[in-house]
């Protein structure tokens, strides 16, 4: 049984000197010096086999879970979203999914198809290949709990097919080879007959209940301590709502940090360290991050 939605035509690109505020949540970063937006896997391979051999490679999609800092980065970053975005159903149980597809859009097609447990996919807010590197997670669910295989490519533009064998996967956590990057997942599923469009709706709602949607941040910024909660902490130490430049915690949820304005990424990161800082006086919890840093401090 073979079930095939695609994504629009796209024509791939390459930048120098391209501010990465435009490609992250926060809407701050500095410039990368090559962006690279590939439309096809084999443009994919042939960049990577054949051009910037020395170069430092960093892999985005929709900037939700990455802060770059003010001075930019050094190297390349490869932006997935115009890779196929593809979900297919290739039998009864299984759907291959590109790593530039929304995880909302991969909830919604499940929900179609009648397939579970794939609605907590609603409430990851980036692409499937963002929620395969550090197990992303919501409503009680893991993306790694329904993953059976990957497609991968290195750094010289090998591609590979691998297993959940080959990943040590713990709370957003993924340990796997060195030097290698998803390019998709097979997904293994199950008939669900509860699954339905005004379901997802639901959870959406939900979300947005609790969370400060429609903002600029990158989602939750500190992972949840084991029996606990990263924004019950910060609540409780009284941060709601402190501030460095227009960089503000939210007075909605604790654990996200939205850029009410001209935030730099110098002030989110100053936010964040104080946030830890406060919590592990108040409490004795050392917080850990979830959102990635990426680049270099302005001198």
């Amino acid at each position: 049984m073979r079930a095939v939605v695609t994504g629009k035509n796209t024509t791939q690109r390459l930048l120098l000197d391209e501010p990465m505020s435009a490609h992250t949540s926060w809407r701050v970063g500095g410039p990368v010096d090559v962006f690279y937006q590939p439309d096809s896997i084999q443009d994919l391979v042939t960049f990577l086999s054949g051009h910037y051999p020395d170069h430092e490679i960093h892999w985005v999609g929709l900037g939700s879970n990455l802060l770059v800092r003010d001075g930019g980065i050094r190297g390349v970053v490869i932006c997935t979203l115009d890779l196929p975005g593809r979900i297919e159903r290739v039998d009864e149980q299984h759907v291959q999914v590109g790593a530039g597809v929304p995880c909302t859009v991969l909830a919604r097609q499940c929900a179609r198809w009648k397939l579970g447990p794939a609605a907590f996919f609603a409430g990851i807010p980036g692409t499937l290949g963002g929620a395969l590197v550090m197990n992303a997670g919501a409503f009680g669910g893991e993306t790694w709990d329904v993953v059976k295989s990957v497609k991968t490519i290195d750094r010289k533009g090998v591609l590979r097919t691998r297993t959940t064998d080959d990943f040590k996967v713990a709370y957003r956590s993924v340990v796997g080879a060195t030097d290698e990057w998803f390019l998709g997942a097979t997904l293994a599923l199950s008939s669900d007959s509860d699954a339905s469009l005004s379901s997802i709706t639901a959870l959406m709602r939900e979300r947005g209940s609790s969370q400060p949607l429609g903002k600029r941040s990158c989602g939750s910024v500190f992972r949840n301590p084991p029996n606990g909660f990263a924004a019950q902490l910060i609540e409780v130490a009284g941060l709601k709502g402190m501030r460095f430049g227009d960089a503000v915690v939210s007075e909605k949820h604790a654990n996200f940090i939205i850029n009410t304005g001209s935030a730099r990424a110098e002030d989110i990161e100053s936010l964040i360290e104080e946030v830890r800082d406060r919590v592990k006086a108040d409490s004795g919890i050392a917080l850990e991050l979830e959102v990635r840093i990426l680049g270099e401090r302005l001198s």
